[in-house]
């Protein structure tokens, strides 16, 4: 694509996710069942982290599309570093991870991620504008145009970091409160639990490596 046109293309994601969130963190306080957004708010639900992190990436994006246009190339250069960074180590692997993970639990059996008493609180199209509508987001961005991937270690490094403060943050609110997160955590004993946290990072890596394959199979080998 052409930068005017990417410019165009990250401002209207960017103003979606920022619309998007808006609207999940300002459901009105009286309409929430009882076991929604309490201790941690909505902070606590990856679906939600997942929103702002995709609204800074769009917003990344088109300030780097900015500077290219104004010709400001050294600022641009810095900037497009970043969004590269955030792109191949976050906003597309936990994308994809949040779609899919959500959609096969919720085919199974939906109490464990999704109560049907969130559908008289949260609208059917914000429900797919959270686990749905981000999976076409992150694939249209890999084809729209390149992102340079940092080395293997390093983006992995990352991941694993992020994913490790995730995962500290879903326990520290279960030593708190008592509640799971997710209903879906109460199936497991502690080495289960365990086992499923080391199998959702493995998932998530094994995204990060397909995004890396999407990019290079479709734009080559990063210069």
């Amino acid at each position: 694509m052409e930068t005017s046109t990417l410019a165009t293309y990250h401002c209207l994601a960017f103003a979606w996710y920022f619309f998007v969130a808006y609207s999940i963190t300002h459901l009105k306080t009286e309409e929430r069942p009882s076991e929604v957004f309490l201790y941690g708010g909505q902070w606590k639900y990856l679906t939600v982290l997942n929103l702002f992190l995709q609204a800074v990436f769009y917003g990344v994006s088109f300030l780097a599309d900015a500077l290219r246009l104004i010709k400001n190339l050294r600022c641009a250069k810095c900037v497009i570093s970043s969004r590269d960074l955030l792109f191949s180590v976050l906003a597309f692997p936990v994308s994809t991870f949040v779609s899919l993970s959500f959609w096969m639990l919720y085919t199974y059996n939906r109490e464990l991620v999704y109560p049907k008493s969130l559908d008289g609180v949260i609208p059917l199209w914000l429900n797919h504008a959270m686990h749905t509508a981000v999976l076409p987001f992150a694939v249209l961005e890999i084809l729209a145009l390149p992102h340079r991937y940092p080395t293997k270690k390093k983006g992995l490094v990352l991941l694993g970091f992020v994913a490790f403060l995730y995962i500290s943050w879903v326990l520290w609110i279960y030593s708190v409160t008592g509640e799971w997160v997710y209903p879906l955590f109460t199936l497991f004993s502690p080495a289960g639990l365990a086992a499923f946290f080391a199998g959702s990072v493995a998932v998530i890596v094994s995204f990060y490596n397909f995004g890396e394959f999407l990019n290079r199979m479709i734009w080559g080998e990063s210069k």
